[in-house]
């Protein structure tokens, strides 16, 4: 503020002040001189505000460009973490994926192992059946044969009538 008053200051002792209308000029041309001070007063003005303050508003300009710059670097990195991340969440997730696939595949080989080792043992219980199917019966066959032997031994042994001779 007190750089303005300064201004303002230097502007009221420029050369347009020093100038001062001529005596035979009518109140309605002293009016248009006022406005043409006005003007050049203004303008003045202006021209030592820029002169003072311009080097201040490039540095704060410069500045501001700087700090835009940063911001768009920040921002460009945090798209990239954010990318990254991303990215890192996907590899994660698939790398669950490839271990409940893997945890599945064993379970899978197990019990393709426990059906290997029915199969096998139902395998072996079927041979057993059939050697103890085959085993009873010919167990049955020979109890079968060894009750005929018995019948026609017995057959043998009884007594038979013996033949009357004939009398004529």
């Amino acid at each position: 503020m007190e750089e303005v008053t300064e201004v303002a200051a230097e502007a009221t002792e420029s050369p347009v002040e020093s100038r001062s209308p001529p005596a035979h000029q009518s109140d309605t041309s002293g009016a248009t001189v006022q406005a043409a001070v006005d003007n050049e007063t203004v303008s003045l003005l202006t021209e030592g505000l820029v002169r003072k303050l311009g080097p201040e508003t490039d540095s704060v300009k410069d500045k501001l460009d700087e700090l835009i710059r940063n911001q768009e670097v920040m921002v460009e990195a945090m798209e990239h973490e954010n990318t990254r991340f991303s990215e890192s969440e996907a590899t994660k997730s698939l790398g669950e994926l490839l271990s409940e696939a893997k945890r599945y595949h064993n379970k899978l080989v197990l019990i393709r192992k426990e059906m290997v080792a029915l199969h096998e043992k139902s395998t072996k219980l079927k041979k057993r059946a059939l050697k103890l199917q085959q085993q009873k019966q010919k167990e049955d066959l020979h109890r079968e044969q060894q009750k005929e032997r018995e019948l026609e031994r017995e057959r043998q042994l009884m007594a038979r009538p013996a033949a009357k001779p004939d009398q004529r």
